[in-house]
């Protein structure tokens, strides 16, 4: 599934305008992976498949809802700028990209909390030149990280958490 992952994202990558392609790819052990690329309204939904039958949906855009998992909430007052979802067989992952007037501080404070109230163990924090990072792991493999940076706006968060992705 890690290479379906990778050309997934190589997918996204090339989405950048609106329309839809699709096609195989032979990767480098000889699989064969087919792709379907939908870019409509200044989104994109990326379909992959592969020869075992493992699927992989990624959708992402101003339009896609930040339907996070429990115990995640958006923050306070936050905007949403963009969102990717990720799913496939063994697992989800979600990328929600925010505006907030908050200071990185304060919206790094509260997704620690968040993270620990879901049964993260913090495994790394960092503090550099106005930019912020905390993230760890549960237990049963879910990620989660946050990075919040002051910008001309107030300040930028990426929220990523992720569960069944091993």
């Amino acid at each position: 599934m890690h290479k379906i992952t990778i050309l997934t994202v190589l997918a996204i990558s090339l989405s950048a305008c609106d329309g839809s392609d699709e096609g195989t790819v032979q990767t480098d052990d000889g699989q064969t992976v087919n792709y379907d690329v939908d870019r409509a309204g200044g989104d994109t939904k990326v379909r992959v498949s592969g020869e075992d039958g493992e699927k992989t949906v990624i959708d992402s855009g101003t339009n896609v809802a930040a339907d996070l998992p429990d115990g995640y909430s958006l923050y306070p007052g936050a905007s949403v700028i963009n969102t990717t979802t990720m799913s496939q067989s063994d697992g989800r992952g979600m990328l929600v990209i925010m505006q907030s007037d908050a200071t990185p501080e304060e919206m790094v404070t509260f997704y620690r909390s968040q993270a620990k109230n879901a049964g993260v163990e913090i495994g790394m924090e960092m503090n550099s030149n106005g930019s912020m990072m905390v993230a760890g792991e549960t237990e049963d493999g879910g990620t989660f990280s946050f990075n919040a940076s002051s910008s001309g706006d107030g300040t930028t968060g990426q929220l990523v958490v992720g569960q069944g992705l091993n």
